[in-house]
């Protein structure tokens, strides 16, 4: 890694300079959303060119010098695509917008710190990957941009099975409990319940080479928008939901499971059926009905367009319209078997969450989500 130590500059220019790149920033994520449904857009297309060329002519106005030869090559794409040479891929955004994410954090680092770090010998290579994709080669656009992604963010290429989930099995209980966000006390019945079904969900998530991790993740996730809102929703209701919503699977063959085409229509039904299954292993324990009916309903949307049930709105409880997203975002970031499918950055999963909200998800839950997704990226540069 180098540092990079800046010119002199009044604080004024560089807040001015930050406050200019958050702009563009927003304005380009938005731009980016718009294009998922209007690839074709001239407009969009030149709307992200000039935020990016923009961005790049500020930074050498300062002598931010280690960012620009990146931007640039970014900015070269978005020339091709601007002149109808290339196409529009969602890909393309995943690399707009994770170089973005670098960019931001590079100059936050400069403002506060007076410096900053970054790697000379990546953005080399990643600037080798994006020269690369020329209007002659549309064939290998597709391989040289997900390369480029990769490059900026390895973590799309890991397996399911990491080293940090592999250990997450092996907890006891009172470590399992805080790991998840819950206070530890172990000889709490309800608390022991929750244990429970973690554990009964591990064997279920090993049937599956996608599943590794998942329990623990989502309740984790759930728990923590959940305390972030003043947990309206029964922390220990939520919990025993996260880790059972998906134990249905485990009967659904992994023929099924693992299918890379589109599923038909009776495959697809098969599949729904999994929240029956799961909400029967809670049928006849009073104590955990709330569990229950977050279970049966974490498929519904807020347009009763979902299922099982088709309900909409106000009728779907707090844990599942909670629930629904943090299940989605899950799915979203990390691999599954479908051709259509790829692991998406955080950053362009809840750009995706936030593109189908209105009629999916609770507006008041993806307000949370969205602020916490915005600190939890921006402390972890994602």
């Amino acid at each position: 890694m180098q540092s990079f130590r800046p010119d002199e500059l009044d604080d004024d220019i560089l807040n001015d300079l930050l406050e200019e790149i958050n702009e563009l920033y927003e304005a380009s994520e938005q731009t980016l959303m718009e294009l998922e449904l209007q690839p074709e857009d001239n407009e969009l297309q030149r709307a992200l060119f000039r935020s990016i060329h923009t961005i790049k002519g500020d930074l050498g106005l300062v002598n931010f010098t280690p960012m620009i030869p990146l931007l640039q090559h970014v900015e070269d794409l978005l020339d091709y695509l601007r002149k109808g040479q290339i196409k529009y891929t969602s890909t393309m955004s995943d690399l707009v917008l994770l170089t973005m994410d670098r960019v931001k954090l590079f100059v936050e680092a400069c403002s506060k710190s007076g410096q900053a770090s970054y790697d000379a010998e990546l953005y080399k290579l990643l600037a080798k990957h994006i020269s690369r994709i020329k209007p002659d080669n549309n064939a290998e656009h597709e391989k040289l941009l997900t390369e480029s992604v990769l490059l900026l963010d390895p973590s799309l290429d890991a397996t399911p099975d990491s080293k940090g989930e592999q250990e997450s099995e092996h907890m006891d209980g009172e470590q399992a409990l805080s790991h998840i966000g819950l206070t530890a006390d172990t000889e709490d019945a309800e608390h022991k319940d929750i244990l429970f079904f973690r554990e009964l969900m591990e064997p279920v998530e090993r049937r599956s080479r996608y599943w590794q991790g998942r329990g623990d993740r989502i309740a984790r996730l759930a728990l923590f928008l959940n305390k972030m809102r003043g947990s309206p929703v029964d922390p220990n209701q939520l919990a025993v939901a996260c880790y059972v919503h998906d134990f249905g699977m485990a009967f659904m063959p992994l023929r099924v499971l693992h299918k890379v085409e589109p599923l038909e229509q009776n495959e697809f039904n098969l599949m729904r059926s999994h929240v029956y299954k799961s909400a029967r292993l809670l049928e006849h324990l009073d104590q955990w009905n709330e569990a229950r009916r977050i279970v049966i309903q974490h498929h519904e949307r807020m347009d009763g367009s979902g299922y099982p049930l088709g309900i909409k709105g106000e009728e779907i409880c707090e844990g599942a319209k909670l629930l629904a997203i943090v299940d989605t975002f899950d799915a979203l970031t990390h691999s599954r078997a479908h051709e259509g499918h790829h692991k998406r950055p955080k950053k362009r999963a809840v750009m995706e969450i936030n593109k189908v909200a209105s009629s999916q998800f609770c507006p008041h839950w993806i307000k949370v989500f969205n602020k916490a997704m915005a600190n939890l990226l921006l402390r972890q540069g994602e």
